[in-house]
């Protein structure tokens, strides 16, 4: 009987550390199931390269608001993506890049504007975020038209040991298995704004960052969102 139980307390030391990850990876899935589920507004970012979609996070409401009223304007219409860079991100909104040149210094059109930053615990910066650019200014507001998309990349401990340190901030638990398995900009968490985030179409962001470009990192060749399409939720239902 003895060695019986020394053998079921063995065995449960090897499934315990097994069944608390299986846990957690279903915790993350179904919170993230459930924002999904949650968001008011999606956007449909279609490109050059396809279309991507992503929700936009109702405890965001000044960033989201002034993108639905951007988008349907029709202002992100002929911009491009002026900023590409592999493990890290793509940027558009500059409204001077409809009608520029090629090679031409881009990132410095705005709208006159600024959207107060709207940071949230919960909101941080994995692969597929939907992010707010912005200046250097003190009160980290955010730019009143460009934004980004995380590519990002996988971080270990012991880099994210070293972003904790830099940062003087602890990354949670449930955040830092994502950067170590999804990946994502960690550095950038309480920076910079993120209000949404790609449920569709990383695969076009994939094809866009990795676009041949030149030293100031726009592509060679021009990539331009098409159109920026918003649909709104109700009874369920997204129309």
């Amino acid at each position: 009987m003895a060695r019986q139980l020394s053998l079921f307390l063995s065995e449960s030391k090897k499934v315990l550390p097994i069944m608390k990850r299986i846990l957690l990876l279903a915790a993350l899935m179904s919170s993230a199931t459930f924002a999904a589920i949650a968001q008011k507004y999606k956007a449909i970012i279609k490109t050059d390269a396809g279309t991507i979609e992503a929700f936009l996070y109702n405890n965001t409401p000044q960033h989201t608001k002034n993108f639905v009223k951007l988008a349907k304007s029709h202002f992100y219409e002929g911009v491009l993506f002026h900023r590409v860079i592999p493990d890290f991100m793509i940027q558009s909104g500059d409204p001077n890049s409809k009608k520029t040149k090629a090679g031409e210094m881009l990132g410095d059109g705005d709208v006159g504007y600024k959207v107060p930053a709207e940071f949230r615990y919960e909101y941080f910066h994995k692969r597929g975020a939907l992010a707010a650019a912005r200046d250097n200014n003190p009160e980290k507001a955010s730019s009143g038209c460009q934004f980004y998309i995380v590519d990002g990349k996988k971080y270990t401990d012991a880099e994210l040991d070293q972003i904790e340190k830099r940062n003087n901030k602890k990354i949670p638990d449930a955040q830092r298995k994502i950067y170590k398995t999804i990946g994502g900009t960690p550095f950038l968490d309480g920076n910079y704004t993120v209000f949404g985030e790609v449920t569709k179409g990383m695969d076009v962001v994939e094809k866009i960052v990795n676009q041949p470009r030149n030293q100031a990192d726009r592509p060679n060749k021009d990539q331009h969102i098409q159109s920026v399409k918003i649909k709104k939720k109700w009874l369920g239902i997204w129309w």
